[in-house]
């Protein structure tokens, strides 16, 4: 442990907390320093002999937390997600929400040594598409378990604690810190002007387009580099950064460090002929850089160690750069106050805002961070600009929607007493009647799908019930394979295709379906499947429907499971690089549940794992990645 360490007050009080053996919630601001407070349980639980998990929201946070534990815990650490298993038992083990979810459910013996579990951002709970993941790991927490949830900065984080504290019948401490260590100084762009203080904007007469070069010029005037440059779309993050193509940050000597360290990474992770990589090698030379979802893993992973040895002065950048990667920069500007929240655009929420804003100023290195947000009066109005920046964050919310795998893990267990662990929820807690009325009976319809399917019969779960409760998200559709044996007669191309399908989400108006010959008939019953499924869920008024599958990916996959090359492959998908390989390994997580199952038979697990070798190769072997990294 670090006793050298000099706490700030609200981690002294929260490590207090802890050394009391309490459970602990901290809601802080976004580089308030909560980092600190998880290594001390880390620390403390390995001082103990005792093992301890930490769970992240995304993959690349987990694989970050993974590197960064690492320095200090050596071997010590482990990680477990869905297309990654690294020292699997180690007595410290980084694994996704979803992973640990599915651990309590299935095999909650294997978490018999460890005695606590760190959260961090906890305030996912509140996510619509992933939050029931949160919630669900909260309401079956196994008793023997100590929490440590960290959150930014949320109104209602006692009520939230409180709830835990009604279900578990423990001591959940609150810890509150609202002071930033390193305040920020807020300026906006408004018909090309910029100016520092909000009530200006109101007096601004003259209508001009706000540019580019005029923010960038007045942050790199007043020293205000290194900035992080948040936009809500992948191509207009690369168009910026092309827009800033005349600009040199660097000087000869920093220009020569910065291409030394990105050929040599890119030599390592085999990115020198990408043609993406060769692109971005234009900007690099003159500290400039865009990150985004539809990057190779590996090309996202060469920017941010840039990032991080401070060559890169201006990176272009979508949200997700926000969510607990530690990339502190001087400064933080808003292409817009504006983003697309599931089905629609809206005014950002404050708490995203400061998830984002709160990347500036580095603790140690500055006494300020500086926020530029660019404000397009036609798009936003005053008063909106006021809330998202000087309003309360939104209190957290649950989105419970249970999946069908654990409505049918709990049946298992419990059988009709499932439905006593709905008051359990924070739905039950935060919801009024009708709410609670309406959440129970999407239970209930639920439970009747799964019984009318045949998953359960005389009060126990079929083979096929067995198969479905392992894979989540998909357990519908592909039930229906399983019992009618389709899989046993699939090769492991077909497999693949199939994986590939059931997870791949299509953007909108996106085209590019190019299915071989040897998957055209498969499509077609997936659909009709899926169909089926549907008009069910409508009979039963279950809600969201299952998702239906996609044959976008089916020739690329086809291709890279025959041996092609990763370049090549993309002629058959108008899917981003970054994105192909994300749903590539995420079919490898979808076929490792179907693996593990155990209704599965061991000449299906031999397929299985023959189409996942298939797959798990090169650039999509998050594995390699990680130990080459």
């Amino acid at each position: 442990m670090n006793f050298d360490m000099i706490y700030d007050r609200f981690q002294k009080e929260a490590i207090d907390h802890i050394n009391n053996g309490h459970s602990v919630i901290v809601s802080a601001p976004t580089g308030a320093g909560k980092t600190a407070i998880a290594e001390h349980v880390i620390s403390k639980c390995l001082d103990e002999k005792i093992g301890v998990i930490y769970t992240a929201p995304l993959k690349a946070l987990s694989n970050q937390k993974f590197r960064d534990f690492q320095v200090n815990f050596k071997d010590d650490i482990g990680i477990l997600t869905g297309d990654v298993s690294l020292n699997a038992n180690a007595p410290v083990l980084i694994m996704t929400t979803e992973i640990f979810r599915n651990k309590i459910l299935d095999d909650p013996e294997s978490l018999a040594q460890y005695q606590w579990i760190i959260f961090d951002e906890i305030h996912y709970i509140d996510n619509p598409e992933r939050g029931t993941v949160w919630e669900e790991s909260l309401i079956f927490l196994p008793k023997h378990m100590k929490i440590l949830g960290l959150s930014a900065t949320i109104p209602n984080i006692r009520q939230f604690a409180s709830w835990i504290e009604s279900i578990h019948k423990k001591d959940v401490k609150v810890v509150i810190e609202e002071t930033r260590p390193v305040p920020l100084h807020f300026f906006y762009q408004c018909h090309n002007q910029v100016v520092d203080k909000i009530e200006l904007l109101r007096k601004m007469r003259v209508k001009r387009p706000n540019v580019l070069s005029t923010i960038i010029h007045y942050i790199k005037d007043r020293n205000n580099l290194p900035c992080i440059y948040f936009v809500f779309g992948r191509r207009r993050a690369e168009e910026l950064a092309f827009e800033l193509f005349s600009y040199n940050f660097l000087t000869k000597e920093d220009q020569i460090k910065i291409m030394d360290m990105y050929d040599s990474l890119c030599e390592h992770y085999d990115l020198l002929r990408e043609k993406t990589a060769n692109s971005l090698r234009q900007l690099i030379t003159r500290g400039i850089a865009y990150h985004h979802a539809g990057m190779l893993p590996t090309l996202k992973e060469v920017v941010e160690r840039l990032f991080t040895s401070r060559l890169l002065k201006v990176i272009f950048t979508t949200e997700t750069f926000a969510l607990g990667i530690n990339m502190p920069s001087r400064s933080v500007v808003f292409d817009d106050l504006r983003k697309f929240y599931g089905s629609f655009i809206r005014n950002l929420k404050t708490r995203d805002f400061y998830q984002m804003a709160g990347r500036a100023g580095r603790r140690g290195i500055d006494t300020e961070g500086f926020v530029y947000c660019r404000v397009n009066p036609r798009r936003i109005e005053f008063n909106e600009v006021r809330r998202i920046i000087y309003g309360k964050p939104e209190e957290v919310r649950s989105q419970l929607n249970t999946s069908y795998a654990t409505i049918l893990n709990l049946y298992e267990k419990h059988k009709d007493n499932l439905y006593n662990m709905y008051p359990l929820s924070l739905h039950y807690y935060q919801s009024k009647p009708h709410h609670q009325r309406e959440a129970l009976r999407l239970m209930e319809s639920k439970l009747k799908l799964l019984k009318e399917l045949g998953h359960i019969e005389n009060g126990i779960l079929t083979s096929k019930g067995k198969f479905a409760k392992a894979v989540y998200g998909y357990e519908l559709l592909l039930g229906e394979f399983f019992q009618e044996n389709i899989f046993e007669q699939l090769d492991e191309l077909g497999i693949g295709m199939l994986a590939a399908g059931v997870v791949f989400e299509p953007r909108k108006n996106q085209s590019g379906v190019v299915v071989p010959k040897e998957g055209v008939q498969l499509e077609k019953m997936c659909r009709a499947i899926h169909e089926n499924i549907r008009r069910k869920e409508i009979k039963y008024n279950i809600y969201p429907f299952s998702k239906a599958p996609h044959f976008h990916m089916a020739k690329a996959i086809d291709m890279w499971m025959r041996g092609e090359e990763f370049s090549k492959i993309l002629r058959f998908t108008d899917t981003d690089e970054g994105e192909v390989v994300r749903y590539f390994r995420m079919s490898i997580q979808i076929l490792r549940e179907m693996a593990e199952s155990e209704a599965s038979s061991y000449l299906l697990k031999d397929r299985i794992r023959n189409t996942i070798r298939l797959i798990n190769r090169d650039v999509v072997d998050a594995e390699k990645q990680l130990r080459e990294g």
